[in-house]
């Protein structure tokens, strides 16, 4: 299978409101359009996570960050364009995406991915990308395909071909707190 044909399949999927499980530039992950509060609750069922905890999506581009963060401090381009590894940043307000990304505070973390596939998930749904670990919650988070149980892979809507043998450990993302007057706060080196 081609890439773009693997990309097609995820895609059909994620139009379809169905959970996929694929390569992201830090470990493997569940993903959907975060824009459809159906599919990201199904997530948060099949890791068994409280809908509590908040989850991370993916854009493309910092030019897409206005569609989906009331305010966007005047820095956030100069800190995603400086990053030297995958940086996720936990804006103020977040806005059309499903209720559910976002903390009880309205804030919502968001990653600029510069890795091939999930990037091009992201351009070509044109919506952002639920990108959480590919585990059950509190079990080890999988930075292989390998690694993935049998329970993850049974439950979601489509298994991406793409990187399966790929043997590269990443480093998790940075996580900073972009507050929209500017304030910086590390929450994970």
């Amino acid at each position: 299978m081609t890439l773009e044909q693997d990309i097609a399949g995820a895609i059909d999927v994620l139009k379809r409101g169905g959970v996929i499980l694929y390569p992201t530039d830090t470990v493997w992950g569940l993903g959907c359009d975060a824009t459809r509060s159906d599919a990201v609750k199904r997530i948060y069922e099949i890791k068994k996570r409280a809908d509590s905890k908040a989850m991370i999506v993916l854009l493309s581009r910092p030019d897409d960050l206005w569609r989906y963060v009331d305010t966007v401090p005047e820095v956030a381009p100069e800190l995603i364009e400086a990053a030297v590894r995958p940086l996720t940043i936990v804006y103020d307000h977040g806005i059309n995406m499903a209720p559910e990304l976002m903390a009880p505070d309205g804030s919502v973390g968001i990653r600029i991915t510069r890795e091939r596939v999930s990037s091009m998930l992201c351009r070509q749904l044109r919506r952002p990308l639920v990108s959480t670990s590919a585990n059950i919650s509190g079990s080890p988070t999988p930075a292989l395909f390998r690694e993935i149980s049998r329970e993850i892979i049974d439950a979601v809507d489509y298994v991406m071909e793409s990187r399966r043998g790929d043997m590269t450990r990443s480093l998790p993302s940075q996580v900073i707190k972009l507050s929209d007057s500017g304030v910086v706060k590390i929450l994970r080196k």
